[in-house]
């Protein structure tokens, strides 16, 4: 069983998909405390909890009629069922689906498991402002693939700094797509364009969260 907080349909605010409507499945639990957190409420015990299997939690999406579907949370990869729903997931080649995972959880195991095009890693890489850091699993950013992306959500000079140094060490905007997301109340978006073109940062995107222009930020289930 899953214990799901929320499922929505609404725009993808961000990724690839961006702009895009997406069916949205929030998982409670998460192993990371970052500071800029913007859903403490998955972890934090103030919404009530659905517990639901993994053929429910399918048959619910594939009902739906979305084919853009987003497994977030919390961290969805610390959920004892969650290859069982992958793999169900992986069997629609219809869906896309996104798992928006928070960096420190190493997803080899559930790509053995499921290896299926489909099924794409939206892993975080956490700065030094979020405090989680060196909870980062390091083994992840060479074992994503092209269609998979890494995420810097960056919120300080010394965040933006780290972030070029990864892709570049890393060689991340080769294997993979690449994000800069800032966080807007605690640095401006255009000191990242400044950053992405004095180092000639190619295929290296800035994200401006679109549900967060569209709705007011606490407001949950858009």
């Amino acid at each position: 069983m899953l214990p799901v907080i929320e499922q929505f349909i609404s725009l993808d605010g961000e990724g690839p998909t961006a702009g895009e409507l997406a069916y949205f499945v929030r998982f409670q639990q998460c192993n990371l405390r970052c500071s800029w957190c913007d859903t403490i409420y998955s972890w934090d015990d103030s919404v009530p909890v659905q517990w639901k299997s993994a053929q429910q939690i399918y048959d619910e999406i594939a009902a739906s009629g979305i084919h853009n579907v987003t497994l977030t949370g919390g961290e969805p990869l610390i959920q004892e069922d969650i290859i069982p729903l992958l793999q169900l997931l992986a069997a629609n080649d219809r869906l896309t689906v996104h798992i928006e995972t928070n960096g420190s959880v190493n997803i080899a195991a559930f790509r053995q498991a499921c290896p299926a095009e489909n099924i794409i890693y939206i892993l975080d890489y956490k700065l030094p402002d979020s405090g989680m850091e060196e909870q980062m699993d390091l083994q992840n950013l060479q074992l994503v693939q092209q269609n998979d992306v890494y995420k810097f959500v960056i919120a300080s000079q010394a965040d933006l700094q780290r972030a070029v140094e990864l892709v570049q060490q890393y060689q991340l905007s080769r294997r993979c797509q690449v994000f800069f997301s800032p966080v807007r109340e605690s640095i401006d978006p255009l000191s990242l364009v400044d950053a992405m073109k004095e180092h000639r940062l190619n295929n290296v995107k800035l994200q401006i969260q679109l549900h967060k222009i569209l709705w007011p930020k606490e407001m949950r289930g858009v």
